[in-house]
């Protein structure tokens, strides 16, 4: 997934929490944070089932790739876009779409529009602006914190590339060392995923 569980989970509750009062009235709050949880989890986990879709696909190719000389990496982002486009999904990964952060604009908007419609049949809360207003409000909170986690992304990869021995990155010393500065730039930021 491009972010971590519990960094969905903390969206999902910050999300609930803002928009409490102005744009929203529950009397469960951890319900509706539930119900947002779901959401971006199973839209970040249908490009991942995506993903591993086209790595299944191109292991069936890949005599014809070698035996050709298609690089892997051309032939899957060749087949994902033609799948992306069949299955009208909206890309996850803004970097893919030249966004800084992790989501792309398209796919925040996209998960804001199924937030709102949940919401609407949810009797768990009720709406106390317009459905587009409430929409346009998600998206505001959701690229505030995303915007920031992205700096605690970036400071934790600085970190881990200005170590004074090279690590490369991909490997898995660079991952581990870069999930434990990410949490502590979270941290830095006022951002605890684990804290309710």
């Amino acid at each position: 997934m491009l972010l971590p569980r519990d960094f969905v989970s903390y969206l999902a509750r910050q999300l609930v929490r803002r928009l409490s009062g102005s744009a929203i009235e529950t009397a469960a709050p951890e319900k509706v944070a539930a119900l947002v949880d779901q959401i971006v989890t199973d839209e970040l986990n249908a490009e991942d089932s995506l993903n591993d879709e086209v790595r299944t696909l191109l292991d069936d190719y890949s005599e014809y790739m070698r035996r050709e000389g298609v690089s892997y990496q051309d032939m899957f982002r060749k087949i994902k876009n033609t799948m992306v486009q069949q299955r009208k999904i909206v890309r996850a990964s803004g970097r893919d779409t030249g966004d800084n952060m992790k989501l792309s604009r398209d796919k925040i908007t996209d998960i804001s529009h199924k937030v709102v419609a949940a919401m609407k049949k949810s009797r768990d809360m009720r709406m106390k602006k317009d459905v587009n207003d409430t929409r346009l409000e998600i998206v505001k909170v959701f690229t505030e914190i995303l915007q920031v986690e992205e700096k605690a992304d970036r400071g934790a990869r600085d970190k881990v590339r200005s170590m004074k021995r090279d690590i490369p990155e991909g490997s898995e010393e660079f991952d581990l060392l870069q999930k434990r500065f990410y949490g502590e730039e979270l941290k830095r930021y006022g951002i605890d995923p684990a804290r309710q």
